[in-house]
């Protein structure tokens, strides 16, 4: 007895772990973590903006000459007289080095440079058509996922005949070519059947058929990588407990299980957004939908390359920034990675 209460003032002097301590440490884990995260995505950043500007830099032909032959539709030689206002004008008359510094600086401030056929800023020209495409690009990642979520909770986990079915559907839809189901959707529903515009324009029911166009192979896509896990997961201990519990199939599936399915899916959601917008460029073409994909296809066949630089580089931006917040929603998704930050 003597020896146990010897031992009691020994206890009580060891120090408690101070929890700021503890707080601060997961604090600077976790800006370690997102400095890590913001670093990558400038580097990827910074390297696409380098190679479109390589690109654009070195491709056959005066860049001067080129602009003047566009612009007057004539293809002559040019004298040197004729090139310098536009050399000058565009700086193309400077060191390459010092076009790509000053390209680097003016995107730091925010200016995208000149339009090399209207002279108009870029970034007006971008703004005043980004809203279609927006617009056009988070309605289909919405449907997508509810596609997805809907078609999961339907058929994954279920019997062999019903998972083959789940399956064999994901994987047609997620070959289907963009182009041949907007054409497909734009004969049927909108020439025949007349329930939308064959010209969609900007109006809401112009929207439905691009959206629809977008989403259907993209939730093919998803649901693949969903499936896989909700099989993985329904057969986890902790589906057996809340089952034990008395929670019934439907809260199982859609409480426990298809959270942790989300996860994968989530992930592929950033490269979603810039597959969304590149896409979007033929889905407007098809149903003559103003937006992005319009101006990116004239300023291609306008060897307006200021433009086509300009829209590389937001359409990265925004995979960058769509990325980093995809690592901060699966802390929200998965508590096990709560640790980590």
């Amino acid at each position: 007895m003597s020896v146990l209460l010897d031992e009691v003032p020994a206890r009580q002097e060891v120090p408690p772990v101070s929890a700021g301590g503890t707080g601060r440490g997961a604090m600077l884990r976790g800006l370690r973590i997102v400095a890590a995260k913001v670093g990558s995505a400038l580097f990827v950043l910074w390297g696409t903006i380098t190679v479109t500007f390589v690109v654009l830099a070195v491709l056959p032909g005066d860049r001067a000459t080129i602009l003047l032959n566009v612009r007057t539709g004539q293809t002559i030689p040019r004298s040197a007289a004729e090139l310098a206002p536009i050399n000058e004008k565009f700086g193309f008359d400077q060191a390459l080095v010092v076009q790509y510094v000053d390209y680097l600086k003016a995107l730091l401030q925010g200016d995208l440079g000149l339009s090399y056929q209207s002279e108009r800023p870029v970034a007006t020209i971008i703004g005043e058509q980004i809203a279609p495409t927006f617009v056009l690009a988070i309605a289909a990642l919405l449907l997508a996922w509810a596609l997805t979520v809907a078609w999961t909770l339907l058929t994954a986990g279920r019997g062999p005949r019903v998972r083959a079915l789940g399956s064999a559907v994901e994987t047609v839809l997620a070959g289907l070519p963009q182009y041949w189901v907007g054409i497909l959707l734009l004969i049927v529903f909108a020439a025949q059947l007349g329930w939308f515009p064959v010209i969609s324009g900007a109006s809401a029911a112009g929207t439905v058929l691009p959206v629809v166009t977008l989403a259907v192979p993209l939730a093919g896509f998803l649901g693949q990588a969903t499936r896989s896990e909700f099989d993985r997961a329904i057969r986890e201990p902790f589906v057996l407990s809340a089952r034990a519990r008395g929670m019934g199939e439907l809260g199982v599936r859609g409480r426990h299980v298809l959270r942790h399915a989300l996860i994968p899916g989530i992930t592929l959601s950033g490269w979603a957004i810039g597959s969304l917008i590149s896409g979007a460029v033929l889905v407007e073409t098809v149903f003559a939908r103003p937006g992005l994909g319009a101006v990116l296809v004239n300023a291609v066949g306008q060897k307006d390359f200021a433009v086509v630089s300009g829209i590389v580089v937001l359409i990265t931006l925004l995979y960058v920034v769509v990325n980093l917040v995809v690592d901060l929603v699966y802390v929200v998704v998965d508590p096990r990675l709560r640790g980590a930050l």
